[in-house]
């Protein structure tokens, strides 16, 4: 897959997700996060980084953005769930440093997730906004039903 077919991927996964979104506001524990303003970052497999912010509060996305980067990013160095690496850390079944990240680096919150597509390509995923099981939920979500996973 070339450079320009990631970026049309890229694309129709943001409008996807911008589709999911106002359902999602629809449940008050999550529309109490952060109001609406929510935020995607896509690494690929060769570093290429890919991100969209929703909402109108530009101080709260670029806290939102910044989540989601953190949280692909670390996917991206250890293809490991966001919430899952810090346990395999925590219970010493993987040294602190052992993909670049020492504490307190390590993000802890779920929303970031390993996914390889259909094709075969590899993304490390960060959502942030909303809580940690919904910003997992709704990008597989989006994945599911541009049947790409």
């Amino acid at each position: 897959m070339d450079q320009k077919e990631r970026y049309e991927l890229t694309t129709k996964i943001f409008l996807e997700l911008e589709a999911l979104i106002p359902s999602v506001l629809s449940n008050p524990k999550d529309e109490a996060v952060s109001n609406g303003n929510v935020a995607i970052c896509i690494i690929d497999e060769i570093g290429v980084v890919y991100g969209k912010m929703f909402g109108d509060n530009h101080p709260r996305l670029r806290r939102s953005f910044k989540v989601a980067w953190t949280k692909a990013s670390q996917v991206w160095l250890t293809g490991v769930k966001t919430g899952e690496y810090e346990r395999l850390v925590f219970t010493d079944q993987i040294p602190e440093n052992a993909n670049g990240i020492e504490n307190p680096d390590l993000i802890g919150w779920v929303g970031g997730q390993p996914l390889e597509l259909k094709n075969g390509l590899k993304l490390s995923v960060g959502f942030s906004g909303f809580r940690g099981e919904t910003d997992i939920d709704i990008v597989l979500e989006a994945m599911k039903n541009l049947d790409l996973i």
